[in-house]
């Protein structure tokens, strides 16, 4: 065990280790390349941004700060993180790759880890909750705000534990021929372990989904009426986006356990479904503050505020002589100016479309 961490500090092995599982390295930055990594840098940016004015909006408004919310903002965080670690990730990547250490090319690699299999773990406890809310008719109390805190505690807990997995020891360094293509420091062995884990969480949200289907179709009191066409447009929504977007990955990181060395080489470029999968980071918020009414007026409050205050800024700099400027409004009255109705539109199944 101490030959295998004392390798993690050889700044030779992780050529070794690409020269082994690839044809050919990609270490010049070609246009095409630089074009690439500037979209997806381009790309991460909006999902921090989006992420942040989600985690913005549920912080200050003590409206949104129950179950749902909570989750809600799991799942911004998650996202947000995951935005930044792929940043950091691209950044990293071409020929900075091979000036690293394992230590290094761990950490690079088991942050984007952590970060994504937290936006899929918060994704199936948004399912759980939908599925509480709708299937057994019933919401969550302030009183159960500290089992929710526990549960995404737990899911952060778990995603640490997953994506720091080959940090600790399950990698393959010294057995060369039990290498991933697509992640050559990572044994092939754990990449299964993880596209099983995250293949039964879709296929949980999946169930939790189609049953919430059948509920609200089958249902003639109690959720039927006005709120169960959009209800089922987010169902779909939802559902259709995370298949579309991790479906890809999933597929190439099972092709990758089953291929041999250098027998498929559509492996390497694997990197273009990671990207297509951080799409669900991007997405993510937009489903869920455009579907909710109230949530949408209050991510879009501080860019409308900035955007008043950047038009008063702007009357003043250009004002003439007798050219009355108006004042800012209060808090209060740009409250009353965005009124929200007091129940939350988003846990009561009422999508505000």
């Amino acid at each position: 065990m101490g030959s295998l961490y004392s390798e993690y500090l050889n700044p030779n092995k992780v050529q070794e280790h690409y020269n082994y599982t690839k044809e050919t390295l990609e270490t010049q930055q070609t246009s095409s390349r630089q074009v690439a990594s500037a979209f997806i840098v381009i790309l991460c940016c909006a999902i921090v941004v989006e992420n942040l004015l989600v985690l913005i909006a549920v912080a200050r408004n003590s409206k949104f700060h129950s179950a749902m919310y909570l989750f809600l903002g799991n799942l911004a965080a998650s996202d947000l993180l995951a935005g930044v670690a792929f940043v950091a990730n691209t950044l990293l990547s071409g020929s900075v790759t091979l000036r690293l250490t394992p230590v290094q090319w761990f950490a690079r690699e088991g942050s984007a880890f952590i970060t994504l299999s937290a936006s899929v773990f918060s994704l199936l406890a948004i399912a759980i909750e939908r599925h509480v809310a709708i299937a057994k008719v019933k919401l969550y109390g302030s009183d159960k705000s500290c089992r929710m805190l526990l549960l995404i505690g737990a899911s952060w807990l778990i995603s640490l534990v997953l994506g720091g997995l080959p940090i600790l020891g399950w990698n393959c360094l010294g057995h060369l021929e039990a290498c991933s293509t697509v992640l050559p420091l990572y044994a092939k062995h754990y990449v299964l372990c993880v596209v099983t884990i995250f293949s039964i969480i879709l296929l949980a949200i999946v169930a939790l989904y189609v049953r919430i289907y059948c509920v609200v179709r089958s249902s003639h009191a109690d959720v039927a009426g006005p709120q169960t066409l959009a209800l089922l447009k987010t169902v779909t929504i939802v559902l259709g986006v995370f298949i579309v977007c991790w479906l890809p990955a999933f597929s190439i990181l099972l092709l990758d356990y089953a291929c041999p060395i250098r027998s498929c080489t559509v492996l390497y470029k694997a990197h273009y479904f990671f990207a297509f999968a951080t799409l669900n980071s991007l997405l993510n918020p937009v489903i869920y503050t455009w579907r909710s009414r109230d949530l949408r007026r209050e991510v879009l409050r501080p860019l409308l505020c900035w955007r008043q205050g950047a038009g008063v800024q702007g009357r003043r700099r250009a004002g003439t002589p007798g050219h009355r400027l108006l004042p800012l409004r209060s808090s209060s009255s740009l409250e009353r100016g965005m009124h929200m109705p007091t129940s939350p539109t988003f846990l009561e199944g009422n999508t505000g479309v």
